[in-house]
């Protein structure tokens, strides 16, 4: 091998010794857009095409998804995933295709238990617009990773790479998430993550399916006509019959708060805040399964709260704090009894006047009936006495956001 002269060795090292670093100014400012907590196990997939339609809440000009295996049975071989902006339907608009790559590559291949971050791909996205993230399993997939309550349809073309297309191949409909939890995008430099961690009233059961009507997504609406707080992004981080103690058992869902709050909030790219409004089934569930170790206490689930504060406040980010609402005269398969009501009472009062969180959004008072303070205000609920409809979710965002981020 020939030898180069030690000058020269010397002069072409000078670059790189003098050269300035890119400033944190010059970084990518990634915030979470859209997302998507797995929680549950699917049944294997054939080869097929999912086209899944989110909403972005803070917009951007780069984009990167994550693709989860974390409930797969065995290795997820993804032969293409693609971004586009949304047309109408199953369809997205000509021209706007993206391809996403893992690692440089269009393919990728992601072990049981794993997930990956798509490398970015340049793409201008405004605030509150509609995107479809298309996913092709050539050799179809094991037990899928779900997220069970999209409140979204889904979109499947079996057979078929339909990724690229514009108009999607034949296709039938499906009402849940599969391997997608989350859209991220490069903002400006001051923006910044809230998430939203809860149960089934944060995935949006009660409100109108196919409209973006949960109450993050409203949240974000709400944001987007606040000049200080447009540049927040807003990541749904509900799953439909999840507990603050316990992982999921009978009809309760998905690892637990405090088990997946790292997963799910503290590893979200520039988390500021993390909205806490879940604890109503840890209470409905020690009425609703005869297993003491389903039971849970007020001051258990106090503890909880208070310990998943401490974790976020360690890591250098506010919470806040939901009061639990009225669920007075709900129906099978829950159950009220006034023993679940006095437990309620106490997690409220301490949410409100226990000082572990940086600010409350008393939902309990803003949703309750005046005449009737046990149950939900008649026009607000979406019939279960437990859910409210499309009106309660758009009281629950004023609240929170008057509450915790104004």
């Amino acid at each position: 091998m020939k030898r180069l002269p030690a000058c020269t060795t010397i002069l072409a090292a000078l670059p790189l010794l003098f050269s300035t670093p890119a400033s944190a100014a010059d970084m990518p400012n990634w915030v979470s857009t859209w997302s998507a907590a797995s929680d549950t196990t699917g049944k294997p997939l054939p080869r097929q095409t999912i086209r899944q339609m989110i909403r972005t809440s803070a917009g951007g000009n780069s984009v990167r998804v994550r693709i989860s295996n974390e409930y797969g049975s065995k290795q997820l071989d993804i032969g293409a995933v693609r971004v586009a902006e949304r047309a109408t339907g199953a369809d997205t608009v000509p021209g706007t295709d993206h391809a996403l790559t893992f690692g440089g590559s269009s393919s990728v291949s992601i072990a049981k238990g794993e997930s990956m971050l798509s490398d970015p791909v340049a793409m201008d996205v405004s605030p509150l617009q509609e995107l479809a993230v298309s996913i092709y399993l050539p050799s179809g997939s094991g037990h899928a990773t779900v997220h069970g309550a999209a409140m979204q349809t889904t979109f499947i073309a079996t057979g078929v790479d339909g990724a690229a297309a514009s108009t999607f191949p034949a296709w039938t409909a499906d009402y849940s998430r599969y391997f997608l939890t989350e859209v991220q995008v490069a903002a400006g430099p001051d923006a910044k993550t809230v998430v939203v961690i809860g149960d089934s009233i944060v995935d949006g059961v009660g409100s109108t399916f196919d409209t973006n009507a949960r109450w993050p997504d409203v949240l974000a609406d709400r944001m987007q006509g606040w000049a200080t707080l447009q540049k927040k992004a807003v990541a749904n981080a509900g799953i439909a019959g999840n507990r603050v103690l316990k992982d999921g058992a009978k009809l309760f869902v998905g690892p637990s708060a405090l088990s997946r709050l790292q997963r799910d909030a503290l590893n979200k790219p520039g988390v500021q805040w993390i909205v806490l409004a879940e604890g109503i089934n840890d209470i409905t569930a020690s009425d609703m399964i005869s297993a003491p170790e389903q039971d849970a206490t007020a001051d258990q689930i106090i503890d909880g709260m208070r310990s998943l504060v401490q974790r976020a406040h360690d890591a250098g980010i506010k919470v806040c704090g939901a009061t639990l609402m009225p669920y007075s005269g709900v129906g099978s398969p829950f159950i009220y009894s006034t023993s679940g009501e006095a437990k309620r009472q106490a997690v409220n009062a301490w949410i409100r006047t226990g000082g572990a969180f940086d600010a409350v959004a008393d939902l309990d008072l803003a949703i309750r009936d005046s005449a009737d303070p046990l149950r939900m205000q008649p026009d607000l609920d979406s019939g279960d006495h437990l859910h409210p409809n499309d009106a309660g979710h758009i009281i629950i965002a004023a609240t929170v956001a008057e509450g915790c981020l104004k």
